[in-house]
């Protein structure tokens, strides 16, 4: 361990090593782009090791006080924007940035190049590491043009090379207990910590006198990349699967590879006319989709969080969320909305309608649940959290938890067709 990771609250060094980062667009580099921007405000000297989004040598710039060092990368050929560091092209750099930064504590944030070489310099050098996982392999097997029994054997060989690599860390944590109990089911101790990725609540928030959605068709609202596992072709389909009188229409905020497929089926469905795709958007128009939005809808079954959702609750706006992964950790059903079976559009169309046809009044008791739960995930407790780890501070981690939440059962009326 570092010298300076003693329990004193003088400036850290902090080198961060996100495997995907802005100009990416995914839950991952957000947190560490977040991350980076909130040490550096709080007086921390902060560095980030990730890949160069486009082709050409490995560089160092800074943004606005966070110096990055961008590796020399190659664009991944099944997979839309991520790109990838071959080991024996970047490994002297990684060891050259640690020569010149000295961190007292490296921050990995995956388990793949980036991340095992500074993992196994820092080891050597004895600097203290953290690591957090926001990977399970089903992310990149869509992407994986190979038969099931191959992808089979590659998520058990992947899970245990994260186990390895994430072994050599002094502290190991994951976004949530649900994320944290799938890694100790998949070989992790029972030491690994949640700790939420955390939002800017207020950013998302109704501005003080701030009116509310004009009057109109109810709308529900997705966000986030348009990406085979995100499932948003079942979400156009429940549209089209809603009772003709509700006239509920569908905004899709963000982009992706599948972003042509769902227009078509959109166009096949006959819901091509109350389906709006309005690609990736500014953050003050990210806030004003929320807020004008009867419902957040996130149909992926692979999230370790969903840090759109956390947005969606931080604008007060009741949820219908996959029964998967991370999502039933979000959603109460009946409280703050409801949850749905993975991949069934008609059993999503009935949650939806639940939300879309109550009482104003009632949609908005809801949010209000959303707005009160999202609480817990407010950024500054989040960065908080880190900096006791980085200083060597390991809080108790939770015992394993597999529980979901209350459910109210309800019998759902005939509201589908």
């Amino acid at each position: 361990m570092s010298a300076h990771t003693a329990t004193t609250d003088h400036p850290l060094t902090v080198l961060l090593g996100p495997e995907t980062y802005p100009p990416d667009v995914n839950g991952a580099a957000q947190f560490a782009h977040r991350l980076a921007r909130g040490l550096h405000e709080q007086g921390h000297r902060v560095h980030v090791v990730c890949a160069r989004p486009e082709p050409g040598p490995s560089s160092v710039a800074q943004d606005d006080g966070v110096v990055e060092h961008r590796l020399r990368s190659h664009r991944a050929f099944t997979h839309p924007y991520f790109r990838f560091c071959f080991p024996w092209q970047v490994a002297g750099e990684i060891r050259r940035v640690l020569d010149e930064v000295r961190p007292d504590v490296v921050h990995v944030q995956c388990h793949y190049i980036i991340g095992r070489l500074l993992v196994r310099e820092s080891r050597r050098r004895g600097i203290r590491i953290v690591g957090t996982n926001h990977f399970v392999p089903e992310n990149l097997e869509p992407f994986l043009p190979f038969p099931a029994w191959v992808l089979n054997r590659y998520r058990a060989v992947s899970w245990r090379d994260m186990v390895r690599v994430f072994g050599a860390c002094d502290v190991v944590t994951a976004p949530t207990p649900l994320a944290v109990d799938d890694m100790r089911r998949n070989g992790f101790p029972d030491t690994v910590l949640a700790v939420s990725n955390g939002i800017r609540i207020a950013d998302y928030e109704a501005h003080e006198g701030e009116r509310p959605r004009p009057a109109g068709p109810p709308t529900v609202l997705y966000t986030g990349r348009l990406a085979v596992e995100k499932n948003v072709d079942v979400l156009i389909e429940a549209l089209s699967l809603l009772p003709a009188e509700l006239d509920a229409r569908l905004e899709i905020v963000g982009d992706g590879e599948q972003r042509p497929a769902l227009e078509k089926l959109a166009r096949g469905l006959g819901v091509e006319g109350r389906v709006r795709f309005l690609g990736y958007v500014p953050d003050e128009e990210l806030r004003a989709a929320y807020l004008r939005a009867d419902v957040f809808c996130q149909p992926g079954t692979a999230e370790l969080q969903s840090l759109v959702t956390l947005e969606a609750m931080a604008a007060s706006r009741p949820v219908v969320l996959a029964d998967a992964r991370a999502l039933p950790h979000l959603a109460e059903d009946g409280v703050n909305g409801w949850l749905f079976a993975p991949g069934d559009a008609r059993d999503l169309a009935g949650k939806l309608a639940l939300v879309l046809d109550a009482p104003p009044e009632e949609r908005a008791r809801m949010g209000r649940e959303s707005r009160r739960k999202v609480a817990q995930h407010s950024f500054p407790r989040t960065l908080e959290t880190f900096l006791r780890l980085y200083r060597g501070n390991r809080p108790e981690p939770a015992r394993p938890s597999t529980a979901r939440p209350r459910r109210i059962r309800r019998r759902l009326a005939a509201l589908v067709r």
